[in-house]
């Protein structure tokens, strides 16, 4: 299976730039059960071949969201709730058939992305409308996206807050010395470095990104895009989107969903 790596984008700034899409939780840890509702999901081509993996948070019985540039063929997907996917593929399940706590559904992009990562509003969310509810995962607290201007809170007349977040997801641990890709759902802790700059400009949110910059030591990195970035009280400011470099080191993105033109698309699905 091709994973969704490498995208080239016209970027609008000084220096060109390759923004790099498919995150994954990297210098973290194991997940032990603590977000039972963050899947890994397999998107298909038209021939049913599968195309690339991300993640996503179920935020009702039967809606998933995620990243736009992995929903963007708007076609089949298959969500594995699973902790550990890796034994999945061991026992020939995974990517083509269910397990007994996976879900088909159909794929739908944001009406705000344009094919690639147009900065600074990448329009980069998506969600995936499952054909049957939920009922492997207790779905009676699910997390919600935060509030319309949430992020913006944060900011002081001084800069921002010490904020830290919790990024969930499956993909690459590790890119240098060695690639590590294990399949299994992990965690880990980011902080905020920026809301306001021509990446981010009310619409990305940036956040730490390896060990030694800033006071977290996670970050994200390729194989996982649409995962969410978790706020104290577990609710969804962004879904991871894009980096700068094939290192995965330095910074991380997020596309913001506390705005309210997002918080009305997605949850249009819901209703």
């Amino acid at each position: 299976m091709r994973k969704k790596l490498l995208l080239v984008v016209v970027v609008l700034l000084v220096s060109s730039m390759i923004v790099t899409p498919g995150l994954a939780v990297k210098y973290g840890g194991l997940d032990n059960g603590e977000h039972p509702y963050v899947g890994l999901i397999v998107f298909y081509y038209p021939d049913g071949s599968a195309a690339w993996r991300c993640s996503g948070t179920l935020i009702s019985p039967r809606v998933v969201v995620t990243a736009a540039h992995c929903t963007e063929q708007n076609g089949k997907a298959r969500i594995y709730f699973d902790e550990d996917v890796d034994t999945l593929q061991a026992q020939g399940i995974y990517p083509y058939h269910d397990s007994a706590n996976s879900y088909t559904g159909k794929a739908y992009t944001s009406p705000w992305w344009q094919g690639a990562l147009y900065l600074p509003n990448t329009g980069d969310v998506g969600v995936v409308v499952l054909n049957k509810a939920v009922t492997t995962v207790d779905t009676s607290n699910l997390p919600t996206l935060a509030p319309s201007g949430y992020l913006d809170q944060l900011a002081t007349q001084r800069g921002l807050q010490d904020v830290s977040f919790t990024v969930v997801g499956y993909g690459l641990q590790s890119v240098k010395p060695i690639e590590i890709g294990q399949r299994v759902r992990m965690k880990a802790e980011v902080q905020l470095v920026s809301l306001k700059s021509d990446l981010t400009d009310g619409y990305n949110l940036q956040t730490t990104n390896d060990p030694g910059l800033g006071t977290g030591p996670g970050g994200t990195c390729f194989g996982d895009s649409g995962g969410p970035i978790f706020n104290a009280a577990n609710q969804i400011v962004a879904v991871n989107s894009f980096v700068l470099n094939v290192n995965c080191s330095g910074a991380s993105f997020g596309y913001r969903l506390d705005r309210s033109e997002v918080h009305d698309w997605v949850y249009s699905f819901v209703k």
